[in-house]
């Protein structure tokens, strides 16, 4: 996920120095300012255009095959092509998350205290299950795969790597409490999350919610964290 983002900064850094280069470049002949100005603009968003499609046929060639009956099951589910891309790319991302966040969890006491109360691994898992098969309703789960996952998984990620310090001041310690408390909001949030997707069979949210972190035992975290399924 690092990686990722990495990646994406270094090409718009390379793109913005593309382009003061060719601005400067065609001022130094004495060019209009304004044209130089438009002119390198459009130069940068073509290669930002051609740039993009390369990263984004990159994404796709570390995605799994899309087998004949995975794609006329996404087409029922009134996908378009671009859609299906798009839903592929998403949840093998969110797929990736989910694995970072169980090592995350197992990696710390605290940690692991916070998932055995919100069991969060467990509801991850089983929310993801259920987008994969209404992948029409991905819009209901956004605040899911675009806020709540990455950023547990980055502040979990954080969290060990912090606590693994030899040593620690008072503000180190400080510093992990709160980040413990926010990591336990973050994996409530989840869980409430898994709840508004099944809302439609649900009369009394905050009952459903409790019932839904028992309902998943805790020896279902247990098993192998690529066991469940990534099929997209």
């Amino acid at each position: 996920m690092k990686q990722l983002n990495t990646r994406l900064n270094l090409v718009y850094a390379l793109i913005l120095f593309i382009i003061m280069t060719i601005f400067l470049f065609m001022v130094g002949f004495q060019i209009n300012i304004l044209v130089s100005f438009l002119l390198s603009i459009g130069l940068g968003m073509l290669l930002l255009n051609i740039m993009g499609k390369n990263f984004q046929g990159d994404s796709d060639s570390k995605l799994p095959r899309l087998s004949k009956e995975k794609e006329a099951f996404y087409l029922s589910k009134g996908l378009s092509k671009e859609d299906i891309g798009y839903f592929r790319r998403t949840m093998a991302q969110a797929h990736k998350q989910i694995i970072a966040i169980d090592k995350n969890m197992h990696q710390s006491g605290k940690l692991k205290a916070i998932e055995n109360r919100n069991n969060t691994v467990a509801l991850s898992k089983e929310l993801f299950k259920n987008i994969t098969q209404e992948p029409n309703r991905l819009h209901d789960v956004d605040k899911f795969l675009y806020v709540h996952l990455p950023s547990l998984a980055d502040l979990s990620e954080k969290y060990v790597e912090i606590e693994g310090h030899k040593a620690k001041s008072k503000t180190t310690y400080d510093i992990l409490q709160k980040s413990a408390d926010t990591i336990d909001k973050m994996s409530q949030q989840i869980a409430e999350d898994y709840v508004r997707f099944k809302q439609e069979d649900i009369e009394d949210m905050s009952v459903e919610l409790e019932s839904a972190k028992r309902s998943f035992h805790k020896e279902n975290t247990d098993t192998d964290t690529n066991s469940f399924d990534n099929t997209i």
